[in-house]
């Protein structure tokens, strides 16, 4: 296999620490709530998986698979719903998981669809915030690190559908766009 991930940029215990801070952060906020969390699929399935694990309330589940990128480095603009939720979560307590907030789009364009479905209340999570890269305003509630403007892969992030296995978070060593 031909090496083109770089040195990590957030290790494999980095990575763990923060999410279970990320979990306890959570469990407190939602405590005596029913708690219904969306992972964005295919990139945040690691993030979301851990975290769930992190949270000490009984959560319920289920996934979005959204994309904006194909198989390129830069967002189209033009976000696909490719499996949509199979809850109904109109007046639910919402939390939406996803890797990244990179140019904000997808996440903007998530938000909406999700409250189009009329929860209860909806936040979101991400593991990385890129802010340098936001061509939409949106913030998250919940954020694990701000990465600089730089293409990362690991952790579910992807390069061409590779590299999702990596346990940390690397950044791409191969001259893409980003």
């Amino acid at each position: 296999m031909e090496r083109i991930y770089g040195k990590p940029l957030l290790t494999q215990e980095e990575i763990r620490k923060r999410v279970k801070d990320l979990g306890r952060q959570i469990t407190v906020d939602y405590e005596g709530k029913d708690l219904l969390m969306i992972g964005v699929l295919k990139g945040a399935y690691n993030f979301f998986s851990d975290l769930t694990r992190a949270i000490m309330l009984p959560v319920r589940i289920d996934f979005i698979i959204a994309t904006s990128y194909g198989m390129a480095t830069q967002t189209s603009g033009i976000v696909r719903i490719i499996s949509d939720l199979t809850e109904d979560i109109a007046g639910q307590d919402v939390l939406l998981v996803d890797d990244i907030i990179d140019s904000g789009i997808t996440t903007d364009f998530l938000k909406k669809h999700v409250l189009q479905k009329r929860p209860g209340r909806l936040k979101t999570c991400v593991l990385l915030d890129k802010k340098e890269r936001r061509k939409v305003e949106i913030e998250a509630d919940y954020v694990g690190f701000s990465i600089p403007n730089k293409y990362v892969v690991g952790y579910g992030l992807d390069y061409k559908n590779k590299y999702r296995n990596l346990p940390y978070i690397a950044v791409l060593d191969v001259n893409v766009e980003s």
